[in-house]
């Protein structure tokens, strides 16, 4: 697969998934957006662009750099270094929030308009959503361990949001989860997401499901 065309959903939540070198970066990360320090913020991400959407590690907010910008009021030229660096505008907080919400309600004016969302595939909210209810039902049955339980919740995992896609020029993005040495890569079609997921580890684990409003069709015929 290419990486290059696709935008890279982080999920991880937990500094156990991680090594410790990488969780101690990540930390780094969310200390220099929490406190301002927007240098340091971009040197981080230039060094690390999948982290651009990523929160605190362990964290409760989900604020990523682009929030703290929007809460701190940060300068128009960081905002728009930080949306070049691939940060989403539609990416919402822990409690629902868009980085445009927390500028409006902060009064920092000067930066809503380039953070406000400029959505290329648009979908009713009631279409969106129960699209990604129907995918992450999807990820936890491929992601399913022999126990009944699955490795993304196993890990607690932020599962992908449909509503960012909808912001992508190439509204694809690849969401690997650690341990099934694989993931999936999940593009909006429409109204639909056609979901490619492998597993390195099994031999013949590629497929191809395709998620609507009503459900997964699967593969192999029928519905799950």
């Amino acid at each position: 697969m290419d990486h290059e065309k696709v935008a890279h959903w982080d999920g991880v939540t937990r500094r156990s998934s991680l090594k410790d070198e990488y969780a101690a970066r990540r930390d780094r990360l969310a200390d220099a957006a929490r406190d301002g320090h927007w240098r340091n913020v971009l040197a981080l991400l230039a060094e690390n662009r999948d982290w651009v959407n990523t929160a605190r590690l362990e964290g409760r907010s989900g604020f990523t750099p682009l929030h703290q910008a929007a809460w701190h009021g940060a300068p128009a030229e960081t905002v728009e270094r930080l949306l070049e660096a691939g940060a989403w505008r539609t990416l919402r907080t822990g409690d629902g929030a868009r980085a445009v919400d927390i500028a409006a309600r902060r009064g920092h004016h000067h930066i809503t308009a380039p953070l406000c969302p400029d959505v290329r595939h648009p979908l009713p909210a009631d279409v969106s959503g129960r699209l990604q209810y129907h995918l992450h039902r999807l990820i936890r049955h491929r992601a399913g361990l022999e126990d009944g339980t699955d490795l993304a919740t196993q890990q607690g995992m932020r599962l992908p949001e449909v509503e960012v896609l909808t912001e992508l020029a190439h509204p694809v993005c690849w969401f690997p989860v650690p341990g099934m040495y694989g993931g999936f890569k999940i593009a909006l079609s429409g109204h639909e997401l056609t979901v490619d997921s492998w597993i390195r580890v099994v031999g013949g684990s590629e497929r191809t499901d395709v998620v609507t409003i009503d459900g997964v069709n699967i593969q192999e015929g029928g519905q799950l």
